[in-house]
């Protein structure tokens, strides 16, 4: 496979570093950096961004991530690996990932049980991480990069 042109935040250098930025912006809130990386996983693997799939999740094994969770974050409804933080943030993640899925995809119910778990400034985080993530796959997805390239 081949990328169909250089990545466009390598083209115009000031988008890299904004998305850097923002992207960085969700560390450090509160939210455990393992949540932060399986939200990015789990919303590059809707969005079939090999790059970002290959690249997180290799990230997170370095890190001391388990196989288990690696292995079943796509399935994490059903898999015994996840707290009960981490799903209602995979949830979000899926939901914010899919908008167009729902006319209204984060229900009350949804944000309910978010705050029941992060406070305001950690939601915060997480909605950041989410969006951050989601422009990636899209930038990546566009121009078909490789996993593995970066």
């Amino acid at each position: 496979m081949q990328a169909r042109m250089d990545n466009p935040t390598a083209v115009i250098p000031e988008a890299m570093k904004a998305l850097l930025a923002f992207g960085k912006a969700a560390s450090g809130k509160g939210v455990e950096e393992s949540t932060i990386e399986l939200v990015k996983l789990r919303a590059s693997q809707i969005n079939g961004c090999s790059a970002c799939v290959h690249m997180h999740a290799r990230d997170m094994r370095k890190a001391g991530e388990t196989d288990e969770r690696l292995f079943t974050v796509a399935a994490w409804r059903e898999a015994p690996f996840f707290t009960d933080a981490e799903r209602v943030a995979l949830e979000l993640t899926e939901v914010l990932t899919r908008l167009a899925d729902s006319a209204n995809p984060v229900s009350d119910e949804l944000w309910t049980r978010v705050r029941e778990h992060y406070d305001e400034r950690q939601t915060s985080a997480l909605l950041v991480a989410i969006a951050n993530i989601n422009v990636w796959n899209r930038l990546n997805a566009a121009v078909h990069q490789v996993a593995g390239s970066w």
